[in-house]
């Protein structure tokens, strides 16, 4: 199966019309509902702080930057649904999400829109903008464990801020992933980065700004400090894992059924790696059109004609993605059985 796939070969005409009309209601819930949820965070931190003992403001903490850095993946999705023209009917809400969701994370939906394009046009080739992220799994699970030790530890989001701080000085070409290409400084000049940096970074600056007064005027300004430290602790984690289950050690194909993953997500995972139904990924490289509240129905239209199967939940692919030793051991264990073999058997 690694042809690409029609989707009139999957659905009707009609259930395509249907499954690819969006929702403005849609995107304003899925919008306002995550900012509920941040607003939500902050405000149960500084009510509850002054009653618990020092062992429940550290779980508080905990929890408070889980659940941040859950809604920092949420916005990014809005993003990436916006960057799809999917997330609204109407273009200028799309366009909209690049302050309400895409600067407040440091990110821009423009550049965005043009990296991602290019990714589902050339999904797990060598071409594959995002390929950088994936593919060396499956890796040992020692090797696993570092990797989530640097991401919990902050040194993954320390190392993503210098990126994006070179990007935004366009010095490096601006991507997600983790290939870095260099731009000739050229005869650039001291003003002219400064000019670069503030084209480019403004609007984060500007959204992070305006988060830090709203808390200061609630009296609460040191609590906007959970904000950047979930987004260099528990966000590259969860970042992390949401790239695994997508589309790592899966096939080089042009078919979304063999090159991209779909993955069952219980509420946690749905709070943490997997909001707004981001897990029903295959389905998104079918009909990348297909609002976020559809792709469930889409799943289970194509569960009931037997195109996919019972897909793994996200420890099963974390598992999956670490046993490189049991491979190898199977794999020197087939050469061994290969040299004892005589032509005859």
């Amino acid at each position: 199966m690694n042809a690409r796939i029609s989707v009139t070969e999957l659905f009707s005409r009609e259930e395509i019309d249907e499954l690819t009309t969006p929702s403005d209601l849609g995107g304003l819930w899925a919008v306002g509902s995550t900012w509920a949820v941040i607003v939500g965070t902050f405000a149960g931190v500084a009510v509850s702080w002054e009653y618990l003992p020092t062992w429940g403001k550290v779980l508080m903490i905990a929890a408070a930057l889980a659940i941040l850095a859950g809604r920092q993946l949420c916005l990014a999705i809005l993003m990436h649904d916006a960057s799809h023209h999917s997330l609204f009917k109407s273009k200028w809400l799309n366009d909209a999400t690049d302050w309400l969701c895409a600067k407040p994370i440091w990110n821009d939906l423009h550049k965005y829109r043009a990296h991602h394009m290019r990714h589902h046009a050339k999904t797990s080739l060598p071409e594959d903008p995002d390929l950088s992220l994936v593919d060396n799994f499956p890796i040992s699970r020692k090797s696993l464990i570092r990797k989530f030790t640097r991401d919990i530890t902050g040194l993954t989001g320390a190392k993503f801020l210098f990126g994006r701080l070179l990007m935004d000085l366009e010095l490096l070409e601006w991507t997600v992933a983790n290939d870095q290409r260099k731009i000739p400084v050229g005869d650039r000049n001291v003003f002219d980065f400064a000019k670069t940096f503030i084209k480019n970074s403004s609007g984060a600056i500007l959204t992070n700004a305006a988060l830090y007064y709203a808390l200061k005027k609630a009296g609460h300004a040191k609590l906007y400090w959970l904000w950047p430290i979930a987004y260099v602790t528990p966000f590259p984690l969860f970042i992390r894992i949401r790239s695994m289950a997508e589309h790592a050690g899966m096939q080089t194909s042009h078919n979304a059924l063999t090159n991209t993953r779909t993955t069952k997500a219980n509420l946690i995972a749905r709070a943490l790696v997997a909001p707004i139904h981001v897990n029903y990924h295959q389905e998104h490289h079918l009909m990348a059109s297909v609002p976020y509240f559809k792709l469930p129905r889409m799943h289970q239209l194509l569960r009931d004609r037997g195109f996919v199967e019972q897909p793994p939940t996200y420890l099963d692919v974390i598992k999956l993605l670490s046993n490189q030793p049991m491979i190898q051991k199977a794999h020197d264990q087939t050469v061994l059985m290969d040299k004892d073999r005589t032509p005859a058997q």
